[in-house]
C-alpha cells in the first residue's frame, strides 16, 4: 500500500476518525480478495496432499510374498497377501519377501540354459566339487540345495548376505559329512543317506545363525572319482550294482519259495493229523463194537454165533457175481456149457 492510500476525500491526514474508517475499509477489501485466492490454493494443496497420502499408504502383497513393515527403519509387523495400509511419507516402509517360492542353489556346476534340454557347465567350479572322503580318496561331487524363506524377519535383519551364508554352510557341511564316510560308500550306496544327513545338519546350522531359511531338499546330482581313475571305479560301481541286483533276486526267490514250502508242509501235517484222528476214531469204534458183540455173545452164544455167520455170509455174497451150489459128495461132475462165456460176457 502506497502512502497515498492513507489520505481521505477531505485531504486530512490519518489522524481523523473518518480517515481511519476509510483505511480499515480499504484494507478489509484488499485482504478479502487475497484471502479468496489463497484459500483456493490451500484447498488444492490439501487435496493433492490427501491423494498423495492415500496413494503412499496403500500397498499390495502378492500371493507368494510376505510384507515386512518398518517404521523409521525399525521392524514393526508382517503382513500376508492382499491389499494393506501403512503410514505414508516414509514413516513406514514395506519390504516384500518371496516366502512362497522354493529357491535352488547349485554346487560344483551351474545351469547355463534351463529348458527341456538344459545345458550345464562345470568349468571353474572344481573348488566346490572336489573333496576328501574318510579314507583320503578324492571325490568329485555335485549337488543342489533347495530352500525357502521361513522367517522373513530373520532373513532380512539377522544375516547380511544370506546367499553367501547358505553356500558356505552347505559346502562346509557336505565336506564334513563326506569326510566321515568311506569312498566306496559315497560313490555307490550312500548317496541318499549323505543327502539326508546334510539336510539335517545344514538346517541346524542355519537355525543357530537365525537366517530364517528352511532347507527343503538336498539332492546329489553326480558323484564320480577323479578323471584318471574314473573308468576303474565305474567298473567297481557296476559290479556293486550287479551284486545288489543278484541279492535282490535271491531275496525274491527266497520270499517266494520259503512260504510256499512252509504252506505245503503245514498242509501235509494237517492231512496226517486228520488221517491219524480218523484211524484212531475208527479203531475206537471197532473196539467198542467188538466189546458190545462180546457182551451179546456171552448172554446168547448160539444166537449170536448164527447172527455173526449170517452177517458175514451176507457181506461175502454181495461181492460174488455168480454162485454155484453143488453136492460135496458128487463124484465125476461134468461141467456144463458156459453160455455166458459163449456169448462173450
Amino acid at each position: 500500500m502506497s502512502p497515498m492510500d492513507w489520505k481521505g476525500s477531505s485531504g486530512r491526514g490519518p489522524g481523523g476518525i473518518k480517515d481511519f474508517e476509510e483505511v480499515l475499509k480499504k484494507i478489509r477489501e484488499q485482504f478479502r480478495g487475497k484471502f479468496r485466492f489463497h484459500g483456493s490454493l490451500w484447498l488444492l494443496l490439501l487435496a493433492v496432499l490427501i491423494v498423495a497420502a492415500g496413494y503412499a499408504s496403500v500397498y499390495t502383497v502378492a500371493p507368494e510374498e510376505t510384507g515386512v513393515i518398518q517404521r523409521f527403519g525399525r521392524y514393526v509387523r508382517l503382513t500376508g497377501p492382499g491389499l494393506h495400509f501403512k503410514l505414508p511419507f516414509g514413516i513406514e516402509t514395506v519390504g516384500k519377501v518371496k516366502t512362497g517360492r522354493n529357491f535352488q542353489m547349485e554346487f560344483g556346476y551351474r545351469t547355463v540354459e534351463a529348458g527341456v534340454r538344459s545345458r550345464f557347465t562345470e568349468r571353474g567350479f572344481k573348488e566346490e566339487s572336489l573333496m576328501l572322503s574318510g579314507d583320503l580318496n578324492v571325490v568329485d561331487l555335485q549337488w543342489t540345495v533347495q530352500y525357502k524363506i521361513g522367517d522373513p524377519k530373520d532373513f532380512l535383519f539377522q544375516v547380511k548376505d544370506v546367499d553367501s551364508a547358505i553356500r558356505d554352510m552347505s559346502e562346509s557341511v557336505m565336506r564334513r559329512v563326506v569326510g566321515n564316510r568311506l569312498f566306496d560308500f559315497v560313490l555307490t550306496v550312500g548317496r541318499a543317506e549323505i543327502a539326508d544327513r546334510v539336510k539335517v545338519e545344514m538346517q541346524k546350522v542355519l537355525d543357530s545363525y537365525r537366517t530364517g531359511i528352511q532347507v527343503v531338499n538336498v539332492k546329489m546330482q553326480n558323484v564320480t572319482p577323479p578323471g584318471p581313475v574314473e573308468a576303474a571305479f565305474n567298473e567297481v560301481n557296476e559290479a556293486e550294482q550287479e551284486r545288489e541286483s543278484k541279492i535282490n533276486q535271491a531275496q525274491a526267490a527266497y520270499n517266494r519259495e520259503i512260504p510256499k514250502a512252509k504252506g505245503s508242509a503245514l498242509q501235509t501235517i494237517s492231512k496226517a493229523e486228520g488221517y491219524a484222528l480218523e484211524r484212531v476214531n475208527l479203531a475206537k469204534g471197532e473196539a467198542n463194537r467188538f466189546i458190545d458183540v462180546l457182551k451179546e455173545y456171552r448172554q446168547a452164544k448160539d444166537v449170536t454165533k448164527r447172527r455173526l455167520y449170517l452177517e458175514s455170509m451176507n457181506q461175502l455174497l454181495d461181492k460174488v457175481d455168480e454162485i454155484y451150489v453143488i453136492d460135496a459128495d458128487q463124484k465125476g461132475l461134468v461141467p456144463l456149457l458156459d453160455l455166458q462165456k459163449a456169448r462173450g460176457k
